[in-house]
């Protein structure tokens, strides 16, 4: 009996929409798929089914269009918001779904920024973007609620200076700001040295986070972050150890130090570069750049750190052993704190 009273049962299809930009000499142009069901929700319209009518399509063409439009953001290298003009929309009713189409006279930046939150009212939807350049798939994006703006680079040469002017200051930046590298980098120059053995330990650091950045970047090693934290956290606590235990004569062990323990700082360089958006068309210039920040930033403390050092000795050499020996420790310190505080997140977590 309750079968003969069922009455058809309507939901909600996969919450998914497709965009397609398509970057040519000249011009932007792209598809856009959505579900009706979502649209008549932003509309306020009671039965999706209705927008496969030509003549409410027509009506609402207007809404429609004003909606999506501001859903969209793209903005140029510069921040210019580069308007997205619609053309038409055509039901596909065996989707349950609209096409629109739209095309903007306008030369494709060098550095296009894409932000697509289309129907923010359903936590789990979320929009698929393909960047074609020239004809080939160049960038592959995932935009759901929570999502950034993500940013496709042109494979010519000023799309390689937007890479490059992108990931460079990020990875000077994150140097800067990332007191867990800057204790990690202070703690290797505070013994001092020769000019030729400073430059041999940066380089050792250099070639170890350079190794692992690249192998994370590409997805063919990529530790978790709860592993490589503490890890990160215990090389600084074993770099300020050494120097407070090592006697005068002792074999100088911080250029291995530097290439080891590089290793795994290059992991955590690479959570950051994951935040960006790695640009496949333009990866090793995204990977050149953001090592040629993290070497600017390592410039920045290296250098006055150990002018600053070399000057103390040449006056006074016991109180600068004293300040070595006092940052040592102040290293060894929080590199413990930071190696606690992130097992016990661990445990948290």
């Amino acid at each position: 009996m309750l079968a003969l009273f069922a009455t058809p049962a309507s939901a909600h299809p996969a919450p998914f929409s497709y965009l397609d930009i398509r970057l040519q000499p000249g011009e932007i142009e792209g598809t856009l798929n959505v579900h009706a069901i979502d649209l008549a929700h932003e509309l306020q319209i009671e039965e999706s089914h209705t927008l496969h009518d030509e003549r409410v399509l027509a009506y609402q063409y207007t809404s429609i269009k004003d909606l999506l439009s501001r859903r969209i953001v793209l903005t140029d290298g510069a921040g210019r918001r580069i308007p997205v003009e619609f053309n038409s929309i055509t039901p596909v009713a065996n989707e349950d779904a609209l096409q629109l189409t739209f095309r903007m006279a306008e030369a494709p930046p060098a550095a296009l920024s894409i932000d697509a939150d289309l129907f923010p009212y359903d936590p789990t939807h979320q929009t698929f973007v393909n960047v074609y350049d020239q004809g080939e798939l160049a960038q592959q994006f995932l935009f759901d609620r929570d999502s950034a703006p993500r940013v496709h680079y042109a494979g010519s040469v000023a799309g390689i200076m937007a890479v490059l002017g992108t990931f460079v200051p990020a990875g000077f930046e994150h140097v800067l700001i990332g007191p867990d590298h800057v204790a990690f980098v202070l703690g290797l120059i505070l013994l001092g040295g020769t000019l030729r053995r400073l430059a041999l330990i940066v380089t050792m650091f250099t070639l170890g986070h350079s190794v692992t950045l690249g192998l994370a970047a590409t997805s063919v090693l990529a530790p978790p972050a709860w592993l490589v934290e503490p890890l990160i956290a215990l090389s600084i606590v074993v770099v300020g150890v050494d120097n407070l235990i090592r006697k005068p004569g002792q074999r100088d062990l911080r250029a291995w130090f530097a290439v080891l323990f590089g290793l795994v700082h290059g992991f955590g360089f690479a959570f950051v570069l994951r935040e960006f958006g790695l640009p496949q068309g333009s990866l090793a210039a995204a990977l050149f750049g953001f090592n040629v920040g993290v070497e600017l930033g390592q410039l920045a403390i290296v250098v006055p750190a150990t002018l600053a050092l070399a000057w103390l000795r040449s006056r006074s050499p016991l109180v600068a052993n004293r300040l070595a020996m006092a940052g040592s420790l102040a290293v060894a310190l929080a590199g413990a704190y930071w190696f606690v505080d992130r097992v016990q997140n661990l445990g948290s977590g």
